[in-house]
């Protein structure tokens, strides 16, 4: 007997006394998004401010009206001098940052690397946010700009509604069918950039924003 047949042989002894039937009639699920499951977070805002925070990034609740103020209050407190905001942002994005004093870049043409390398922060708007694990998720829609956008300056000022987040991944997943099905593409973000060496010291910055900060708008208008 070959070893191939000996771990076969066991395996069949193994799943001897196990029912047979149809795996999709073992298990029932049910589900339907957009109701809290059983044991999700009774304030899944409060979870995910928690929880990207727990990543050591900077959260910030704002209403729509002061947003604009915000952005630009949010690359001033760290001291930036220019941004990069992507065209699809709204024009008071972009005539707050100005009238700070900050520069602003637009990415057309498409700015190279080195070009992103100099710019001190981006801002974008985002698509969905996940309570659960503290992640955001851009599709790269016109708000949000190519990823190299999100990846290369140092500050990342990410926008995101409260309508917007959800309980947990399964949900998120739901809402990111139409952008998968556009063959966007997607990047998922658990606070700053971070990695560990062998010795467990954390640095920041290697793979991405070394900062990130997050405005939740309350009260903003319904998700698209």
């Amino acid at each position: 007997m070959s070893s191939r047949e000996a771990v076969r042989g066991r395996i069949r002894s193994a799943l001897a006394d196990v029912p047979q039937g149809t795996p999709s009639e073992d298990v029932a699920v049910e589900w339907q998004y957009g109701l809290r499951p059983a044991g999700a977070a009774d304030d899944t805002l409060g979870l995910f401010v928690e929880r990207v925070e727990d990543y050591r990034a900077e959260v910030s609740w704002v209403t729509p009206q002061e947003l604009a103020a915000r952005v630009a209050d949010a690359l001033s407190d760290r001291g930036v001098t220019s941004a990069v905001l992507p065209a699809g942002v709204p024009g008071e994005w972009r005539a707050a940052v100005a009238a700070a004093g900050i520069t602003v870049h637009a990415d057309d043409p498409v700015l190279s690397h080195a070009d992103l390398d100099g710019i001190g922060a981006v801002v974008t708007a985002s698509r969905v946010g996940i309570a659960e694990t503290g992640t955001i998720v851009l599709d790269h829609g016109p708000d949000q700009g190519r990823r190299a956008l999100s990846l290369v300056p140092d500050l990342h000022v990410c926008v995101i509604r409260a309508d917007q987040v959800v309980a947990d991944v399964p949900e998120a997943v739901t809402r990111l069918q139409p952008s998968v099905d556009a063959r966007q593409p997607l990047t998922w973000i658990s606070g700053p950039s971070a990695t560990s060496d062998i010795e467990l010291d954390r640095v920041e910055g290697v793979h991405g924003p070394r900062t990130l900060r997050v405005l939740l708008v309350q009260g903003a208008g319904q998700d698209g």
